[in-house]
């Protein structure tokens, strides 16, 4: 499993404020529409949550492509700080135990999987749905307040896929 270095989560904050930045309305057409303009954040969130539980310790192909793509937006977020700002590279990030999948929650993130493909593939939120999922999995084992909700998420699905598989 890849820890999340201080580069890493530069990445994950570099994408969340570039969808924050493009996604904002303005105060005047959020407060005219507040609900339509919310529910545009919506595939964002879907996909930041599922790049959070795919980081969580899933095993197999998922995880590995969770652990690389972790490592690479590591490398590159120190690359950027040790070249752009002069900074120490690899420091670690994540200084907090999170809750890790159990069986069933793993098989709940396969089925989100599936689903995220097929939305990635035939939504038009195709973008937003990469980015959402690249800047969970970069922040969702931070030690700020995005790696704090891991451990509901986590949580959440571990008790969906008992509830689910215990119910067949």
């Amino acid at each position: 499993m890849q820890i999340v270095t201080i580069g890493g989560v530069t990445v994950g904050l570099c994408i969340l404020g570039y969808f924050v930045t493009s996604w904002w309305p303005g105060r005047k057409q959020l407060t005219k529409d507040p609900l339509r303009h919310s529910a545009d954040l919506a595939p964002f969130l879907f996909a930041w949550s599922y790049g959070c539980l795919t980081v969580l310790g899933i095993g197999g192909l998922i995880g590995w492509a969770a652990d690389t793509a972790l490592w690479i937006s590591n490398w590159l977020g120190d690359v950027a700080l040790v070249w752009g700002v002069g900074t120490a590279a690899g420091q670690r990030a994540g200084g907090t135990v999170y809750l890790p999948l159990t069986q069933t929650g793993g098989a709940v993130v396969l089925i989100l999987t599936a689903v995220m493909v097929a939305l990635v593939k035939k939504s038009r939120h195709g973008k937003t749905l990469k980015l959402g999922a690249w800047c969970g999995l970069t922040l969702g084992t931070s030690a700020g307040v995005a790696g704090f909700a891991a451990v509901p998420l986590a949580t959440a699905v571990n008790w969906l896929g008992g509830t689910v598989y215990g119910a067949l």
